[in-house]
């Protein structure tokens, strides 16, 4: 049996995180999806609600995704490189970070919706400050780094990396940055820096 409501989250994804929350309408969606546009509103009946409804399906996947890496990744640099193929995964398929393309028009965007945004940035800054506080208590990571401003410059990193190599060097350019980040993380030793792994991003 189709799941027209599965099928409607999956294509508005692809829309906002491609166009923006400004670049589509249900007219749009309704085209994707192959289904008349008064027949979206039986399952969201405003675009805030479908918005809503986008960022709790991505929060959930990433909340699986996070508890995956921690329970494969065995220090902190594998658990951040790990969590930045994620973000490679978006600029393999020329699209953005969900949230982050919606936080871009900040300004326009209802009361509820900002403030699931915040939530969702506040939890992942706060994953990473957890993973690095056990990298600098088990030595993993280089001496004085401060977890929680740095959790923060990863996700800056990040994004910041998304956004650009989407215009320049595609995944050769995030690779670049990711591995720069892990590497400005690691304590000082003899040698260079590891070569990052060369498979494909992770699907978020």
């Amino acid at each position: 049996m189709r799941d027209t409501r599965a099928e409607l989250l999956a294509q508005a994804e692809i829309l906002v995180r491609g166009r923006g929350y400004s670049g589509f309408s249900y007219g749009d969606l309704a085209e994707a999806v192959s289904i008349r546009k008064a027949s979206i509103h039986h399952h969201f009946r405003t675009k805030t609600d479908l918005a809503l409804a986008l960022v709790e399906a991505y929060d959930a996947r990433y909340d699986a995704a996070l508890a995956a890496i921690v329970a494969a990744q065995p220090d902190a640099i594998a658990r951040i490189e790990a969590y930045g193929r994620h973000y490679l995964t978006g600029v393999e398929d020329g699209l953005g970070c969900l949230c982050a393309v919606l936080a871009i028009e900040r300004d326009t965007l209802p009361d509820a919706l900002r403030a699931e945004l915040a939530r969702f940035f506040d939890k992942h800054i706060a994953w990473l400050e957890r993973v690095l506080a056990e990298g600098c208590a088990d030595g993993s990571l280089r001496p004085g780094l401060d977890p929680a401003a740095t959790a923060r410059m990863v996700v800056a990193t990040l994004e910041g990396a998304l956004m650009l190599e989407r215009l320049l060097a595609g995944s050769a350019g995030f690779r670049l940055t990711l591995a720069a980040l892990c590497e400005s993380l690691r304590p000082p030793r003899i040698g260079g820096p590891n070569a990052l792994s060369s498979e494909r991003g992770d699907t978020i």
